[in-house]
């Protein structure tokens, strides 16, 4: 019997971007010193009122309208009620789908290994983030600085069949929530997690038919993609062992947690309904009214999201598919080369610089690109140099490892070390017939077909002139003159 996967999957994503937190006036800001980012709000002491963080809201309507969603009429939170010790209220302010969250029934397009799937959209909706929690052998220690923050959930339907759609669609919405300047989206920093939920069901039924879908297992608190990856691999196996047992009939429908010591779900409680968290609307913040004009605007206010820009960079750069995908993938490299273009360089040679030299460089160094010392004006000067034959391409690549190493100027750096390319013809015509002179073997073996031994030829001017000779001129120079002798 062959089977195929139903997983939808719930990410949550801090909103980084906003000054303070979703209903109190605590900073939103990672912040290492642990209990620093905190107000009377945050730690549910009494008295306290919440005030709905109005950017949070606009932020939230701008990742609905993207998601194609319907927004509501009328904005609404509730209390989802349960007691933790990361919920110092004893609720968590959120919203339900009944009143309408901030958006429902949505898709979006997003690209798998070159073919473009739809992802159904169930619903997002705007809520206050827990405290995080590190448990030890007889301890656990509470940090209330993510108490608060503004926290996005979206929910999609059981609508990926594979764990590589399902990265795909994850790696497509933090891209979007960088673009959008919502959230960094860092999981580094625990702003985004993923619950995700498997099950399998008999290849050739109809998966529309939720009546044919197998038991719904959930896991918990994934905090990378690659995570949700090994999730997703490892519990359809387990799911399937189960079928083909006899005993996945049995199962129930269930929360699991992922080990990653032993790459296994290890089994934790029963699937809590809505019911048991005894929802109910949040008494201290009335209902606003969402108007159409603020919608419009918010919508006008959208910046050019990764596909536009790839798009852009295909059709109007020509640069291959392969190469635009890796310059959208991260923003503040796409970014830096849009500044390098406007600094005035070639899009193409920017783009071969930035992909083949500076990424493997940051990646080697385990670099953000923010944090190196080139600038974009600085490697479009660089970009100009060889252009200009000042310096050789291979003596480029030198310039700026070391400018990237040494924290200097790639023009300071040309200067300081003497690398002006030699592009005289008298220069090189000179050093040209002193190579043929010491090696006049190699042109009887030119002459006897050995077109080869040219390269080693201009290898040895290129060594008398510690590579500041053209090359192009030079071996043009050098098949001239042994066709002289």
């Amino acid at each position: 019997m062959k089977y195929k996967a139903l997983i939808g999957l719930e990410m949550h994503c801090e909103i980084s971007t906003t000054n303070t937190k979703v209903f109190s006036r605590s900073r939103n800001s990672f912040n290492e010193c642990p209990n620093s980012n905190v107000r009377p709000l945050d730690m549910g002491f009494p008295g306290t009122l919440p005030v709905v963080n109005k950017e949070a809201v606009k932020k939230a309507l701008t990742m609905s309208i993207i998601l194609n969603c319907t927004q509501p009429e009328y904005l609404y939170f509730e209390r989802k009620n349960y007691y933790y010790p990361d919920l110092p209220k004893g609720y968590q302010i959120t919203q339900d789908t009944k009143p309408a969250p901030i958006g429902i029934n949505g898709q979006l397009k997003y690209d798998c290994d070159g073919q473009f799937k739809i992802a159904q959209i169930d619903n997002i909706h705007l809520e206050e983030d827990t405290c995080s929690m590190d448990h030890y052998e007889t301890f656990s220690t509470l940090d209330y600085n993510r108490a608060g923050v503004p926290l996005l959930e979206l929910v999609t339907k059981p609508t990926f069949h594979n764990s590589k759609e399902a990265v795909s669609f994850l790696e497509t919405m933090r891209n979007i929530y960088q673009y959008t300047n919502i959230s960094e989206a860092d999981s580094k920093k625990g702003q985004v997690r993923c619950d995700v939920n498997v099950s399998i069901m008999d290849e050739n039924l109809d998966e529309t038919d939720p009546k044919n879908w197998g038991t719904k297992v959930e896991i918990k608190n994934v905090n990378s993609f690659s995570g949700v990856k090994a999730v997703i691999d490892y519990e359809i196996k387990r799911q399937i062992k189960a079928k083909e047992d006899g005993t996945y009939d049995e199962m129930e429908q269930q929360t699991r947690r992922w080990d990653e010591e032993t790459g296994t779900t290890i089994y934790m409680r029963n699937k809590v309904d809505a019911i048991d968290y005894r929802y109910f609307i949040e008494p201290n913040i009335p209902k606003f009214k969402i108007s159409t004009n603020w919608l419009k605007d918010i919508k006008a206010s959208i910046p050019k999201l990764a596909h536009e820009r790839k798009e852009t960079y295909m059709n109007d750069y020509k640069l291959s598919n392969y190469d635009a995908a890796i310059l959208v993938k991260e923003k503040n490299i796409s970014d830096y080369y849009e500044e390098t273009i406007k600094c005035g360089a070639d899009p193409k040679l920017a783009s071969n610089w930035i992909t083949s030299v500076i990424l493997g460089y940051l990646n080697k160094e385990l670099l953000n690109i923010d944090e190196i010392y080139v600038t974009p004006l600085m490697l479009k000067e660089l970009i100009d140099m060889v252009n200009k034959g000042t310096i050789s391409s291979k003596q480029g690549k030198e310039v700026l490892f070391k400018s990237l190493e040494e924290q200097k100027d790639p023009k300071t750096i040309v200067q300081e070390s003497g690398m002006k390319q030699i592009g005289s013809s008298d220069e090189i015509l000179k050093i040209v017939t002193e190579v043929l002179d010491e090696n006049t073997e190699n042109i009887n073996k030119y002459k006897a077909g050995r077109s080869n031994v040219v390269d080693f030829l201009v290898g040895q001017v290129m060594k008398k002139t510690r590579g500041q000779a053209n090359p192009t001129i030079t071996r043009k120079m050098m098949i001239e003159e042994i066709e002289k002798r």
